[in-house]
C-alpha cells in the first residue's frame, strides 16, 4: 500500500496545482480591471437641469419594484443641485416614493463627475457618460465601479435604435447590460 500512495502523490500533486491555478485565474477573471471610466468632456449644468425619465437601470437595492421613475434636477445658487427622485411602487398608478437629494460637481473642468447625497454623509458617484450635447434630451450615467447604470430621457420613452446605441455603449464600457431593467413610463408621461 505505502508504494501505491508514492506513484499518486505526483498525480495528485499536479491536480492539486492545476486546481489551485484555475481557482486563481478564475478569481483573478472575476476581480478584472476595466479600462479607466471616461466621461463626457463637458456638461452645462444649466441645460441638464429639468426632469428625466428613467428608461432602464441596473438593479439596485433602493429601486426594488419602481416604475415610472423621474428624476428632477434643480441649480442651487450655491452651486450644488437639488436632487427629487420619484418612483411609484409596483405599477404607473402605484404609490409615489420621493427621494430628496443634493449633488455637487466634483470635476470642475468637465461637471461630468458628480457626488449624490440623499442621507447626509453617504455619497454616491454620478458620472454622466454619454450626452445629446445639442438639445440634452438622453443621458447615460454610471458609477465608476460599473455597479449601476441609468439611461435617462427627457421624454417617457426612447427611439429604440437610440437605446440600443447607448446600451451598447454601456457594454463597451464594462457595464453588464444583460442585468438592465427598463423601466415601464406611461403614455405620454402621465398614468
Amino acid at each position: 500500500m505505502p508504494n501505491l500512495l508514492k506513484r499518486r502523490r505526483p498525480a495528485l500533486l499536479t491536480l492539486l496545482g492545476a486546481a489551485v491555478a484555475t481557482g486563481a485565474a478564475a478569481y483573478a477573471y472575476s476581480r478584472r480591471q476595466h479600462a479607466p471610466l471616461e466621461t463626457v468632456p463637458h456638461v452645462d449644468l444649466h441645460k441638464y437641469m429639468g426632469l428625466w425619465y428613467e428608461v432602464a437601470r441596473l438593479p439596485i437595492r433602493y429601486e426594488k419594484g419602481c416604475q415610472h421613475v423621474t428624476a428632477q434636477y434643480k441649480l442651487r445658487p450655491d452651486g450644488k443641485v437639488s436632487v427629487r427622485n420619484t418612483c411609484h411602487k409596483d405599477g404607473l398608478n402605484g404609490p409615489a416614493e420621493v427621494a430628496n437629494g443634493t449633488a455637487r460637481v466634483v470635476d470642475t473642468a468637465t461637471n461630468a463627475k458628480l457626488k449624490v447625497s440623499f442621507f447626509w454623509p453617504f455619497e454616491g458617484d454620478y458620472w454622466v457618460l454619454d450626452l445629446d450635447h445639442s438639445d440634452y434630451r438622453y443621458a447615460l450615467v454610471g458609477t465608476p465601479s460599473r455597479e449601476n447604470l441609468w439611461l435617462l430621457s427627457r421624454t417617457p420613452h426612447m427611439e429604440r435604435n437610440l437605446r440600443d446605441m447607448l446600451v451598447g455603449k454601456a457594454r463597451d464600457l464594462g457595464f453588464a447590460v444583460d442585468k438592465l431593467i427598463y423601466t415601464p413610463q406611461p403614455i405620454g408621461g402621465k398614468p
